[in-house]
């Protein structure tokens, strides 16, 4: 099976793991990941975030390291055809990139293309803000996310925090806790097989 391309959403405050866990997973197997923020270009650096569930009503975030844009923006833009699929990464960033219309056209591209779609967490914003993309999909994310899932045609799956879920291409899962599932599925998606001998 030849080697995967896939072209990874990420802003300003993107969950920590959910670049660096799969990015580094799906490396290890040969595929390329892109990881990309608007206006940010190649060696750009992004603060992320950490999510974490300590007995409050939600979750706390807190300031995680920098993760490395390896891929120009505008680049990516340009190249859409070179990729097999799309990652929408969660935490704090899809709430924002989630408006810009290049990141829309993006996902747009991906679905009318009927390329994979993978998202995790808050990533799911990304692909509300996008008419008709989770429209009649099963679908996996944070559950603070349910409402919006729910509006946009979509029926929200209330995962385990390890679990995650195949609707046709897409794959989504609730949050980092589920990044081994999340992957495994993701990986199978692509068609990528891991043969232990």
């Amino acid at each position: 099976m030849p080697a995967k391309k896939i072209l990874m959403l990420t802003g300003e405050f993107t969950e920590e793991y959910e670049i660096y866990v799969y990015q580094q997973a799906m490396e290890a197997v040969g595929h390329t990941v892109h990881v990309v923020c608007p206006d940010k270009k190649a060696g750009d650096l992004i603060k992320t975030s950490l999510h974490d569930f300590e007995g409050d009503q939600t979750y706390t975030e807190k300031l995680g390291h920098y993760a490395l844009i390896n891929k120009t923006f505008a680049d990516a833009e340009k190249q859409l055809d070179q990729y097999d699929a799309v990652y929408c990464a969660g935490g704090r960033g899809p709430e924002y990139i989630r408006t810009d219309k290049r990141v829309q056209a993006m996902v747009r591209h991906f679905y009318e293309a009927r390329k994979p779609i993978f998202t995790i967490c808050h990533g799911v914003q990304i692909l509300i803000a996008v008419d008709g993309v989770v429209r009649g999909k099963k679908v996996g994310a944070l559950t603070a996310c349910e409402p919006e899932v729910t509006l946009a045609g979509g029926t929200y799956i209330d995962l385990s925090p390890t679990e995650a879920y195949v609707d046709g291409t897409m794959v989504s899962a609730k949050g980092w806790t589920a990044l081994a599932a999340f992957i495994r599925e993701c990986l199978n998606v692509l068609g990528t097989e891991i043969r232990h001998g």
